[in-house]
């Protein structure tokens, strides 16, 4: 009897057991290609902001900032195998998004049909140090690769690994032009499954542009202070996806103040605005609903405003029902799920690359 418990044990332990004996060879990903980033953060090369510089914002937007949403490692490998190891600043998951999403990692592949998935980096639950093969018995031949690192966490420490005799090595961004974009949790990338499936993410790998994810999980409000970092980006675009976070009464008193800073920094540069579509909640929910009105109406008054004043290059998206109208696009009343993300892409993705088009980023 114990024989037999120690040879289904042995047979439970033999992938771990293969994948240990197969010697790797782990490399930085500080010293591959990141994609994503707006500026340089000394402090920490997977932080999307610089806190120390501008660490006069809201002390929850600082924070936001140090999780490397919309950020992803690019790099070509001839291994057949991909393993990451990798530590994360809290052990928690949040209720309303997956563990691979919020602390987790995402491996895209490039082939004939463009960039595919093949593997998601698990993390260990109530652990901050996690270690998962990403994809194995990969073809001969070298392979480039996009990992998307973590929507919701911060990441501390990230490492490749491939066999040893392998070589992995930078690849070039597959991305063009810069387009920031500035806004609540649904840009944040909840609630996707994965962070590749953040909206931003989509679009880039759709059209090749460079759309930098400045999402603040229920934080993207306007704040002058924000306003004062936002102008500082060097960028082709700006998007304000930002209307479902700021109260009705923050939209107008705050609006004007970011649309005006980012067009005197960036003249002749495009802003777009985005009225963010209904939340699910508010079919069912009568506050939920009015809130959801008075924000949109709000919102497009500030932009109509705007327009008035002579602000050039100013450009609203209206809401049409953009996760659908089935009532099946959202995951928690609030964020959409994977098919509200796809419908939502289907809808700002062409209307944003007809105004890019006009400013030649394409």
């Amino acid at each position: 009897m114990k024989r037999r418990i120690l040879f289904i044990a042995l047979c439970c332990l033999m992938p771990a057991l293969v994948w240990s004996a197969n010697e790797l060879k782990y490399v930085d990903a500080g010293s591959l290609t990141l994609v994503g980033k707006a500026m340089p953060t000394p402090a920490n090369i997977y932080h999307r902001v610089d806190i120390e510089k501008y660490g006069n914002m809201p002390k929850r937007v600082e924070k936001l900032f140090t999780y490397p949403a919309g950020l992803s490692i690019c790099f070509k490998t001839n291994s057949s195998k991909v393993v990451a190891r990798w530590t994360t600043r809290s052990k928690g998951v949040m209720g309303n998004m997956t563990p691979i999403a919020h602390r987790g990692l995402d491996l895209y592949m490039y082939s004939d049909e463009g960039w595919i998935p093949t593997g998601v980096g698990t993390p260990a639950a109530g652990k901050t140090q996690h270690e998962s093969r990403l994809v194995a018995n990969l073809k001969p031949g070298e392979h480039r690769f996009l990992l998307y690192l973590p929507l919701f966490d911060e990441l501390t420490s990230l490492e490749i690994g491939v066999d040893s005799a392998s070589v992995i090595t930078a690849d070039s961004s597959p991305f063009r032009h810069r387009v920031l974009m500035y806004g609540s949790s649904i840009l944040h990338g909840a609630c996707a499954s994965r962070a590749g499936l953040a909206y931003p993410a989509r679009m880039a790998r759709n059209t090749g542009i460079n759309f930098i994810n400045f999402g603040l999980s229920g934080s993207g409000k306007m704040e002058a202070t924000v306003a004062d970092m936002i102008k500082d980006v060097e960028a082709d675009a700006f998007v304000l996806d930002c209307m479902p976070n700021p109260s009705p009464e923050e939209i107008t008193e705050r609006t004007q103040y970011l649309v005006k800073t980012i067009r005197k920094h960036h003249p002749g540069v495009p802003v777009i605005m985005i009225e963010t579509y209904m939340r699910e909640g508010g079919y069912s929910d009568q506050q939920v609903y009015d809130r959801c009105t008075r924000q949109g109406k709000a919102f497009v008054e500030q932009y109509e405003l705007l327009k008035k004043q002579g602000i050039e290059d100013l450009y609203l998206i209206r809401d049409n029902r953009a996760i659908g109208t089935d009532h099946e696009g959202s995951s928690d009343g609030i964020h959409p799920n994977d098919l509200g993300f796809d419908r939502l892409v289907k809808q700002y993705q062409p209307q944003i690359m007809k105004i890019l088009k006009r400013y030649g980023i394409r």
